[in-house]
């Protein structure tokens, strides 16, 4: 695939130079959503519900955008979500993506179905790294994910809460969606990361992959394990619910990240942006929240800050980057977030990002939902 060339463009901008060099079913693989795609519209449309109240004589020149994600301190509030099959959109994958966020002093959760391995991501980095598990049915396979994680520097677990089964991604289905050689689930033992193959509409061999390999019995107990028998903390993600977010710290959780998959999994789900503050608030200070989903300008990350999250993740803009232009265009789109933050910030009249009291007004009108 030849590079686009892409500079400081916006989210959808991105999109287009990506559909220029993906194939469709590709491309449908990373727009795409669950069902009929209602949570993945609101995702974005949230954030439209807000306006700004902006103080004025500031004197702010250079805002403080960093903060520290489980001690991690990062020069960005904004990481690389975990997002599988990296190299689908560009041969270096998870690699570049890597690098692009740690060029940007930002943080990557590497996917467990990552199609580099694990170690080889390590090299690349130069920012921190946390590595994200799904619950498997054979659990000893987690259990040396997570070790070997320990071992090659990695300082978190995510472990992703709301995929017992894959949601229906009907865009998949369609296109009878299966992953093409060279690209395969390389941190897995081969009985475990062999990827059915589909040549049909109607199959997709990601979903069938999942429902061979995760285990919809996992309960709280299991996540209370898994914070026992790992040096690493442990993150929860795909939390909605206030009651959720305070079980998950019970159970051991250092941080959850409020998240809809993406508008992926269950279609008409809540939102992540109207689930963070209950989120926020239920937890206090006994863990780290995140959001994850529908973030696509630096005035988002603002909204997102002030309703109660340390910081956010990025998905779909990183993968449309990685596919427009490799390790690059995904690093000026951290760049291109960053500035966004910063004048969102100083004509905000905001010196941090502690320092957001007062800050959102919601606009009048109906909500998305």
């Amino acid at each position: 695939m030849a590079p686009a060339q892409v500079g400081s463009a916006e989210a959808d901008e991105l999109e287009r130079a990506a559909d220029a060099v993906l194939p469709q079913s590709v491309a449908d693989f990373v727009r795409g959503g669950a069902g009929d795609e209602l949570t993945l519209a609101w995702e974005t449309e949230a954030f439209r519900e807000y306006a700004l109240r902006p103080r004025v004589f500031g004197g702010i020149d250079r805002p403080d955008l960093s903060t520290t994600m489980l001690g991690s301190r990062v020069s960005l509030p904004v990481a690389a979500a975990p997002m599988a099959y990296q190299r689908l959109v560009h041969p270096a994958g998870e690699r570049a993506v890597a690098e692009a966020a740690g060029r940007a002093g930002a943080l990557t959760v590497v996917p467990m179905l990552s199609s580099v391995c694990l170690e080889e991501v390590a090299e690349a980095a130069a920012g921190p790294l946390w590595l994200q598990l799904y619950p498997l049915r054979d659990r000893e396979v987690v259990g040396e994910l997570a070790r070997r994680a320990e071992r090659a520097g990695y300082q978190a677990l995510v472990l992703t809460a709301d995929a017992p089964r894959l949601g229906t991604r009907r865009r998949d289905l369609r296109n009878g969606f299966a992953l093409p050689s060279g690209v395969e689930p390389v941190n897995l033992p081969r009985q475990v990361g062999t990827v059915a193959e589909v040549d049909r509409a109607g199959a997709s061999a990601i979903a069938l992959h999942a429902e061979a390999t995760h285990d919809p019995t996992f309960g709280w107990a299991d996540l209370a394990r898994l914070c026992d028998q790992t040096a690493l903390p442990v993150v929860v993600k795909g939390v909605l619910r206030a009651e959720d977010a305070r079980r998950a710290a019970d159970m051991g959780a250092r941080g959850v990240v409020v998240s809809s998959h993406g508008g992926r999994q269950l279609d008409r789900a809540v939102p992540s942006l109207h689930a963070l503050p209950e989120v926020a608030e239920a937890v206090g200070d006994r863990c780290e929240v995140y959001l994850d989903g529908g973030v696509r300008h630096g005035t988002d990350i603002l909204i997102a800050a002030a309703l109660g999250a340390r910081a956010v993740f990025t998905g779909r803009p990183l993968l449309w980057a990685l596919a427009a232009g490799g390790a690059d265009a995904a690093a000026r789109l951290f760049a291109r977030l960053g500035g966004e933050l910063e004048e969102a910030m100083v004509l905000a009249g905001r010196a941090n990002l502690t320092d957001l009291d007062g800050l959102l007004q919601p606009r009048r009108g109906d909500r998305t939902c």
